[in-house]
C-alpha cells in the first residue's frame, strides 16, 4: 500500500494495515515531502527562530527558551511526562490502526520530522508490532496526548508493545527485532503525540464494526419477521418512494431482496389470508429505523474518512512558503460529535432488535409456544434471553449520553475547551459490543422460531443463514445455558458478513 498525498486513504485501507493484511510502502513523493519539510525546519532552527515545541517549552511554559543542546532531552521528556494513560489497554488491532494513522499524518510533509523516524514506525508495523495503549487519559484536544505518548515511547525503546501475541517492553521488542532505538530530533516528540489518531483510529475500527451491525440488523430482522409470520407489504417500494430518505429506501430494498425477490416463502404463503392487518413497529418500521441509523453511519463515516486524510499536527511546517504556523487542527470536536451520533445510531439497532425478541417470546404476539420452547413450565426457554437483551439496551442508553457536550479546561486554562472525543470513541466500542450481543440473542430466538414452524421453510437466503446458525448453536429442545452460544454468535457477527447468504 503506497502512502501518497492526494490519494484518499479509506477506512478499509486502515483496517487492512491494522489486521496485518497489507504492508506499508512509503511512496517516494512522500519521502520527498518529508525531506523538504525537515530541511526547512532545521534551517529555521539554525537561523535562531523561536518555534513553539521545537526550542520552547509546552503549553503555559511556551515562553521558556530551550537551548540547542537540550532539544533532544526536551522531546524525550515530553513523551515520558505525557505517558500517563490508565485503564485497560486497547486491542492490538485498534492500537495498530492508531499507529498507522500516526504514520500517515507524518507523511503529508507538514510536521518537519525526519524520514528515519517514519521509517522506524513503518518497520514496526510491517513486522507485526502493536503498541500497548491505555484506553483512558485523553480529553481529545491538543492531540490525544497521553495515549499517543505511550505509542511514541515504543520508538525510543521505552513503553510497551505486543509482538507475536506477547506483551513486552519496548526495549525487548527492539532487541528481538534487531532494531535500534530512534534518537529524537527537533519537534519529533511533539509531532508523535499532537494529533487525533487515537480518536480516528478507534473511529475506523468502529465504522468497520458498525457496517456489519447495519447489515446483520436487516438480515436478522428479516428472519424474525418470518418467524413471526409478518407481512412484507410494508417494504413495498412505492411506500418508500414517497418519503425518499436514502437509508430507508436502501433498507426496504434489502429486505425485499432477503425476503424473496423471486416470490414469497412457504411461511409467507401459509398466512396470506390471515386477519392481521399490520405488524408491530419493530417489524413494519425496519426501513424507517434501520435506515435512519444507516444515514448517521454514512455521515459519521464521511467525517472519519476526511479526518484520516487530514493533517492534525501542531505547529505545522509549510516548507514552500517557509512558515511554521501554530493552529488547532488537533482539536477533536468533529470526531467527538460524529462518534456520539454513531453511538445513538448503533443503540437504536439494538433497541429495535430487543423489541423483536420480545415479540418472539411472547405467545400473545407470536402464536408460538411461550418463550419459544416446548414443554413450557418445566422449561423456561428464551425467557431470560429477552431480559438480558433488555439490560444491554438499557446500558446503551446510559452510554449514549454525549461526551462531546462536556469540556473541562486543562493545562492551566491554556487549553480551555476540549472535545472529550476520546471517551466518545471508547464508549462507542462498548455500545457496539452490546449491540452485537443483542443481535446474537435475536438471531438465536428467530432461528428457534423457524424451527418451531417446520415443515414450512423461509426464503433460500434465510434458510442458508438459519443453517449457518445451527452450526454454531443447536435448537433448544430443553433448557441449557445459552451464554456460550450467544458469545459464539456475537463473535461471528463481528467478523463475518451476511451478504454471503444471498
Amino acid at each position: 500500500m503506497k502512502v501518497k498525498r492526494g490519494k484518499s486513504v479509506s477506512i478499509e485501507d486502515v483496517l487492512a494495515v491494522a489486521r496485518g493484511q497489507k504492508k506499508i510502502v512509503l511512496d517516494p513523493r512522500a519521502i520527498h515531502r518529508m525531506e523538504e519539510s525537515h530541511r526547512f525546519l532545521m534551517e529555521a532552527i539554525q537561523d535562531g527562530l523561536t518555534l513553539y515545541g521545537v526550542n520552547t517549552g509546552f503549553g503555559l511554559m511556551s515562553h521558556v527558551r530551550i537551548e540547542p543542546d537540550e532539544i533532544e532531552a526536551l522531546q524525550l521528556n515530553l513523551l515520558r511526562s505525557h505517558a500517563v494513560g490508565v485503564g485497560e489497554p486497547l486491542a492490538p488491532e485498534i492500537a495498530r490502526a492508531i499507529m498507522y494513522l500516526r504514520v500517515l499524518n507524518l507523511t503529508w510533509g507538514y510536521s518537519g520530522v525526519s524520514v528515519a523516524l517514519v521509517k522506524k514506525l513503518v518497520e514496526l508495523l510491517n513486522r507485526g508490532v502493536a503498541p500497548v495503549l491505555p484506553s483512558q487519559g485523553s480529553v481529545g484536544a491538543s492531540g490525544d496526548l497521553a495515549p499517543l505518548a505511550h505509542l511514541a515511547l515504543l520508538v525510543v525503546g521505552e513503553g510497551e508493545g505486543w509482538l507475536k501475541g506477547r506483551r513486552l517492553s519496548g526495549r525487548n521488542i527492539l532487541k528481538q527485532l534487531k532494531m535500534k532505538p530512534h534518537v529524537l530530533g527537533p519537534k519529533e516528540g511533539l509531532a508523535l503525540i499532537n494529533g487525533t489518531q487515537f480518536m480516528s483510529g478507534l473511529g475506523c475500527i468502529s465504522h468497520g464494526e458498525a457496517s456489519l451491525v447495519a447489515d446483520w440488523s436487516d438480515w436478522i430482522g428479516a428472519l424474525s419477521l418470518e418467524g413471526l409470520r409478518g407481512s412484507v407489504v410494508a417494504f413495498d417500494s412505492k411506500i418508500h418512494a414517497v418519503r425518499a430518505h436514502p437509508g430507508q429506501v436502501e433498507v426496504a430494498r434489502r429486505l425485499r431482496n432477503i425476503l424473496g425477490s423471486r416470490g414469497p416463502s412457504e411461511i409467507s404463503r401459509s398466512h396470506e389470508n390471515c386477519e392481521r392487518v399490520q405488524d408491530p413497529y419493530s417489524l413494519r418500521c425496519m426501513p424507517q429505523v434501520h435506515g435512519a441509523s444507516r444515514e448517521v453511519l454514512n455521515f459519521s463515516r464521511g467525517v472519519v474518512t476526511r479526518e484520516i486524510n487530514s493533517v492534525t499536527d501542531n505547529p505545522l511546517v509549510f516548507s514552500k512558503t517557509r512558515q511554521v504556523l501554530s493552529g488547532g487542527n488537533f482539536h477533536g470536536q468533529v470526531l467527538a460529535l460524529a462518534s456520539d451520533a454513531l453511538a445513538m445510531a448503533v443503540a437504536e439497532w439494538a433497541s429495535i432488535s430487543e423489541q423483536r425478541i420480545e415479540k418472539l417470546v411472547n405467545p400473545a404476539l407470536s402464536d408460538l409456544p411461550a418463550f419459544l420452547v416446548k414443554h413450557g413450565g418445566l422449561n423456561s426457554g428464551f425467557m431470560i434471553v429477552q431480559v438480558a437483551a433488555a439490560s444491554l439496551v438499557s446500558e446503551n442508553k446510559t452510554l449514549c449520553h454525549p461526551a462531546s457536550v462536556d469540556s473541562i479546561p486543562t493545562s492551566a486554562d491554556k487549553e480551555d475547551h476540549v472535545s472529550m472525543g476520546a471517551w466518545s470513541a471508547v464508549k462507542l466500542q462498548r455500545i457496539l459490543k452490546n449491540a452485537r450481543y443483542v443481535l446474537a440473542m435475536e438471531l438465536l430466538a428467530a432461528a428457534q422460531a423457524i424451527d418451531l414452524l417446520r415443515p414450512l421453510h423461509t426464503t433460500r437466503p434465510l434458510e442458508r443463514m438459519h443453517a449457518w446458525v445451527r452450526t454454531l448453536s443447536p435448537m433448544v429442545d430443553r433448557d441449557r445455558s445459552l451464554s456460550k452460544d450467544i458469545e459464539r454468535i456475537a463473535s461471528a457477527l463481528a467478523v463475518e458478513s451476511p451478504e454471503r447468504f444471498l
